[in-house]
Parts: structure tokens; sequence; C-alpha cells
């Protein structure tokens, strides 16, 4: 039998909040998590990488590790890096997808493949992830050039706060873009880790 214990969850850091509060509801006390910096998604090159990385460092630590992120723009790199290391993640080609279920997602990307997505981590951010890691607050005019693909922000929103969706149509506005409001609590999120922390405790019932 495996010596080590406790799993890891390695989580794209724009989902913390989401799933520190469902480790908290639903006493994962074994479970561990581990956060990649949200910015990597800026710069998708570098989360292959930057999750192989984070596996490495923490193998011998745990008996089994799992991996919160889509694809998220890594064009396979990232299932690649993954197969090579023996880890599963979840399913999906983008974080924002386990919150506005596969479905859902899958219609407002078909309907408007250039869409920004906004959720109530990035919302809360968006000065730091978005205008300062752009360098918008420097020069406002790259905007055009980096979201020159885009024509709509859709806001998909986890827990209901004062003026937050007013927020988040200020911003689209701000870049000229259609805005649209759905409301998706923990999506998929919840029950998919669920599934595979109730899978783990089976494994380690049959060691």
């Amino acid at each position: 039998m495996n010596t080590r214990s406790g799993t890891l969850l390695i989580a794209c850091g724009a989902l913390a909040r989401e799933i520190a509060a469902l480790r908290q509801a639903n006493k994962w006390s074994a479970l561990d998590v581990r956060c990649l910096p949200a910015q990597l998604h800026n710069r998708p090159e570098r989360i292959a990488p930057a999750v192989r990385a984070a596996i490495r460092e923490n193998r011998g630590r745990y008996a089994q590790i799992f991996v919160a992120y889509g694809d998220c723009g890594t064009g396979g790199l990232l299932d690649a890096v993954l197969k090579e290391e023996g880890v599963e993640r979840l399913p999906g080609a983008h974080c924002y997808e386990f919150l506005a279920t596969g479905p859902v997602f899958a219609h407002l990307t078909d309907t408007e493949p250039g869409t920004f997505y906004l959720t109530d981590f990035l919302l809360r951010h968006f000065d730091r992830l978005v205008i300062r890691a752009l360098g918008l607050d420097r020069h406002p005019e790259l905007a055009a050039e980096y979201f020159r693909n885009y024509r709509k922000l859709v806001y998909l929103s986890q827990a209901p706060r004062a003026g937050a969706v007013e927020e988040a149509r200020r911003i689209a506005n701000s870049f000229a873009f259609e805005f649209e409001h759905r409301y998706t609590g923990y999506g998929e999120l919840g029950t998919r880790l669920a599934a595979w922390v109730a899978n783990q405790n089976t494994l380690v019932w049959q060691a």
C-alpha cells in the first residue's frame, strides 16, 4: 500500500474562491489545494509547464494528484503533459465551462465565438489581472489590438453581490461589447470535484 496520504488538487487561480468554498462546505479535509496564478490565462502557453512543475514538486508528498483546469487555450499541450505525468484533469475546454456547464458554454461560444467571459473572481480583480497585466493602464490604445476579435462580454456570476452586474456592464460598455449576465452558481465544478473526491475515497478503502 502506498505510504503517502492525502490528495492534492492543482487548480487555476481563477477558481480559487469557489474551490475553497466547496472544500469547506463538503468537509474535504484530506484535500489540499494549490492554485496557480490566474494571470496564466493571459499566457496560455505557460499553463502546461507550470502544471508540470507543480506536479513534480508535490508528487512525493501525496497519494493522488488531480488538476482543475480546462484546456484553457493550451491547444492540447496541457493534456499531453498530464498524460506523461499520469495525472487526470476536469474535462472541458475552459475553466469557464465548469461554471456555465458544458451545454450552456457550447451554446454561448457557438452563438458568439468572440466572447470575453467574466466570473466573480475576474470581476473583483479586473484591474489587476486585465488592465494592469496587459498594460492597458499605460497604453489604453492597445485594447483595440488585444480585443479586436471580441464582440460580447458574458458575466458568469457565482454569488449575488450588490452592484456586481452593473460593474460588469460598465466594463462591457468601456470596450463597446454587447453584454449578457448569467447566474451560474458553481455549475458543474462542485459535482465534478465531488465525484472525483468520492472516487479517491473509494480507492483508499480498497487499498
